[in-house]
């Protein structure tokens, strides 16, 4: 875990069974922002009876990896006959890995982790995070009894940070929790966390919501509820339970400067979490809803560009092809405001409720097109089988030498002809538009990230296919007394992106 970062890998330490319960108060009564009185709200007198309900249920998760040693191999040094060192040389040498007295192969050595999961089958279905068990050669789930059970690994989601475990218990019972519904969690709920921190083993501690909808950039689907539950190095993987026993999130990850808890502890919800698991344990992989676009977000610029009353939603920058929408359901330019039945009121939610979705389902998107609510209906992919598609080409090709017709916010603009085309290795899916040969490093162009090489699709949602009909267009908006001109840019190789550049 990286001091001052969001570190996700906070699993570590040894095993043994220690529960530290607490009592936690508040003051009996608090003063109302007029002078009023509100009731007295007080936290759980004592967690003892639900910790030890819960505590058998949560496990401490164990790994090893085998490392290979470097080969200790070392030349034989010439010594004189009669050498006093020679007897010991001659241990050394027949003792190394390769030598008549050593073992074949370079040595190698175990590499152990530990983290916490929970039970939530009885049958031995386990849960922990993904980041505990990558790369191990051996799992192993510790009960809090002291049982120690080989695992197998059923399936794992890197996106989400979630694994699936199956043990054989045997005769032993276990002790399963269930997830609880994670979208009525409210900042300033009580919560409960158990687990492995620094390897003590099964420990206890409480704490309230901090906040929920957390995006930390840990991935893709970020929507973490925040803790202030103390959360420490071994606790990933572990239950956040509520006061009802529980399980609405999966400790995952912390913000600390030394290492240990400071109160900003992140947990993966449970209503995430759930469809995760269910189709790891059904498949052993997972399987998203895939919508086949590509999206960036919608500045104020943008909004006002397009004519929306705000910045909200997700705007469709390029469509990849051979995906679900390829057959011109949605176009780049679209902005995305709702998606089967749920509001999307910023970029990242796009792609979490899609993912949620099932594949082969037919959802209605409801979209702004041309200033216009419309409303398509879409059947969505698989994004396992998208993901391949939708990667980006590398860019690529020299830059060629300024032959353009008009200047343009610090761009020279040219046709984009079979020269322009070579000289820039355009791809001939890039069918239209006006090719950029030179961008002022002064200019607001370059300010926004125009490149030579990039290709002028649109300009304010219409076609451009000539160096004069871009400048006509941005003469157009000012006359419209539109401060700001939205651009649709091609890559090279197709790719789709919008800029706005000022025009007043």
């Amino acid at each position: 875990m990286a001091s001052h970062s969001v570190a996700s890998g906070i699993c570590r330490g040894a095993v043994s069974a220690v529960l530290a319960a607490g009592i936690v108060m508040v003051p009996p009564t608090m003063e109302a922002g007029f002078g009023g009185q509100v009731a007295a709200q007080e936290g759980p007198a004592s967690v003892a009876e639900l910790s030890e309900r819960l505590i058998d249920s949560v496990v401490n998760i164990s790994t090893s990896q085998s490392v290979g040693g470097a080969d200790r191999n070392v030349p034989r040094p010439n010594l004189p006959e009669g050498s006093p060192f020679q007897e010991f040389f001659d241990e050394f040498f027949e003792n190394q890995p390769d030598g008549p007295g050593g073992p074949r192969g370079p040595r190698s050595r175990q590499v152990q982790s530990l983290g916490s999961g929970f039970v939530i089958d009885a049958e031995g279905i386990v849960i922990t995070n993904n980041h505990v068990i990558a790369d191990a050669d051996e799992v192993s789930v510790n009960f809090n009894d002291g049982t120690k059970l080989d695992a197998e690994i059923i399936g794992r989601d890197a996106k989400t940070d979630i694994a699936v475990l199956k043990v054989d218990p045997g005769e032993m019972e276990l002790k399963a929790v269930s997830f609880g519904d994670s979208d009525t969690a409210r900042v300033g709920d009580w919560v409960l966390a158990i687990g492995n921190p620094f390897g003590l083993g099964g420990t206890v501690t409480i704490g309230i919501v901090s906040a929920i909808g957390r995006d930390i950039n840990s991935g893709p689907y970020d929507n973490f509820i925040q803790t202030d539950a103390a959360i420490n190095r071994g606790n990933s993987g572990g239950p956040l339970f509520n006061m009802k026993g529980e399980v609405i999130g999966i400790n995952t990850a912390i913000i600390s400067p030394s290492g240990g808890s400071i109160g900003i502890g992140f947990s993966i919800p449970a209503e995430l979490a759930a469809n995760v698991i269910g189709q790891l344990r059904e498949f052993g992989e997972t399987r998203r809803g895939w919508l086949g676009v590509r999206i960036q977000a919608v500045t104020d610029e943008i909004a006002e560009s397009l004519g929306m009353d705000s910045a909200t939603g997700a705007l469709v920058a390029g469509v990849v092809k051979g995906g679900p929408v390829d057959d011109g359901s949605i176009e780049p330019g679209d902005v995305i405001i709702e998606f089967d039945g749920k509001e999307v009121t910023s970029m990242r939610e796009l792609p979490r409720v899609v993912a949620e979705s099932p594949v082969g389902k037919e959802v209605d998107v409801v979209v702004i097109r041309k200033g216009e609510r419309q409303v398509v209906q879409v059947t969505l992919g698989r994004l396992e089988d998208g993901e391949q598609l939708a990667l980006a080409e590398e860019e690529g090709g020299a830059n060629g030498e300024a032959a353009g017709f008009v200047e343009l916010f610090g761009m020279t603009l040219a046709e984009l002809d079979d020269e322009q085309r070579a000289a820039f290795e355009i791809e001939e899916s890039v069918e239209d538009g006006v090719v950029i040969v030179q961008v002022d490093p002064d200019s607001a162009a370059a300010e926004k990230g125009i490149q030579a090489g990039e290709v002028i699709v649109e300009i304010a949602q219409e076609s451009v296919t000539t160096p004069q009909g871009a400048v006509d267009a941005i003469e157009k908006l000012k006359g419209e007394n539109r401060r700001n001109a939205l651009f649709m840019l091609s890559s090279r190789s197709g790719e789709l992106r919008f800029v706005t550049i000022r025009v007043d």
